[in-house]
């Protein structure tokens, strides 16, 4: 039976029609997924993100040790910051990625869903004498994501202040007696991000008072099928649909994931071989396509008679108003404007190299 979210009767009231993807029983959409997505690029929108697992780092040696095992640099971060990291095994193959978030006294470890259990026993491995506790707290905590134009309006209108700038800063609040961590988001969507941790005792008064502070101007609650629309269009590969542990890190667009000055991590090698001294032979691109039929994932990419790579992500972009895919592609195929073919069961679907991301706000 797939896991159901803690407000999944909150949204069957919305109108919530539900799908059962990677076990959990999510709002696909509530109604009209074309409205969801228009919402988001005009005005705002919310969604239940409570599927992500969080996972809470103590201890003193927390961030040492977690900065020889992850991609990114924790050492110059300072409490109220953040950054996106990928966990990597010796190979340079992604095995997770995440987003963590610094305080005081401790790292939030961001994950998607399934991932806590399967990373947590990898690092655990490399544990020897540092004093580092993990705890995973998802159970504990609501998570909600608002993306959009007015997504600062309308954490503005929640908590009394609007998000902090930078991309992972974030911030203690409170929406009445309800504590609330404000996370400046990245750029999923491509369009401006906030996220709202709660206690999870608290998250159906949260998302109340979020859709009703969002009201004026136009927030909606918005399900997975626009999401995926709307992250295909930013070129916003997710774990276990685009990227999983076959996956070699520089295949992917990793620049947000990866410091070069901070010193060795598990897999840095290959990282950093690739970048100085050669290439991949595949990378994850974008595919237009020719008429209305959007093919499925992992339908096979050719050139002539050729396999030159797979589809991962495909959707109807609401923005170009066509189907566009992410798709790994062997690098001899990767220019621009390229023309492929994607063979998907018995179709054969005419398609063209697309640079990512497909869609970019005119002001950024």
């Amino acid at each position: 039976m797939a896991n159901r979210l803690p407000l999944h009767t909150v949204h069957a009231k919305l109108g919530a029609v539900f799908a059962s993807p990677c076990g959990w029983e999510l709002p696909f959409s509530y109604g009209n997924p074309e409205a969801e997505y228009r919402a988001v690029r005009t005005e705002a929108g919310l969604w239940d993100r409570s599927n992500y697992e969080v996972v809470e780092v103590t201890g003193r040696d927390r961030v040492s040790f977690l900065q020889g095992m992850l991609t990114n640099d924790l050492k110059v971060r300072a409490p109220g910051q953040g950054c996106p990291a990928a966990f990597l095994d010796a190979h340079g193959k992604v095995q997770a990625l995440l987003t963590i978030l610094v305080s005081e006294d401790r790292l939030l470890l961001m994950l998607g869903s399934g991932l806590a259990a399967k990373t947590l026993q990898a690092l655990d491995k490399f544990l020897i004498s540092e004093k580092v506790s993990f705890r995973d707290v998802t159970a504990e905590t609501a998570l909600f994501m608002v993306a959009g134009p007015a997504s600062a309006a309308v954490i503005e209108r929640l908590t009394g202040e609007p998000p902090l700038p930078g991309a992972w800063t974030h911030v203690e609040r409170a929406v009445g007696e309800i504590p609330v961590r404000v996370v400046t988001g990245g750029a999923e969507t491509g369009e401006a991000e906030a996220w709202l941790h709660a206690p999870a005792a608290a998250g159906e008064r949260l998302w109340a008072a979020t859709l009703e502070a969002g009201k004026p101007v136009g927030l909606r609650p918005v399900g997975v099928t626009a999401l995926d629309v709307l992250r295909v269009e930013a070129g916003s590969p997710w774990y276990g649909h685009d990227v999983d542990d076959t996956v070699l890190l520089p295949e992917i667009p990793l620049e947000p994931y990866v410091s070069y000055t901070k010193g060795c991590y598990i897999g840095q090698e290959v990282v950093a071989r690739v970048k100085y001294r050669g290439h991949v032979n595949r990378s994850l691109t974008g595919l237009t396509f020719d008429g209305d039929r959007v093919p499925t994932a992992k339908a096979a990419v050719h050139h002539g008679d050729r396999e030159v790579g797979r589809v991962t992500s495909a959707v109807n972009s609401f923005a170009l108003n066509r189907p566009i895919a992410l798709a790994f592609v062997r690098r001899e195929h990767l220019e621009p404007g390229t023309a492929l073919t994607v063979k998907d069961g018995d179709l054969v679907l005419a398609a063209h190299v697309t640079a990512l991301p497909f869609y970019r706000r005119a002001s950024q």
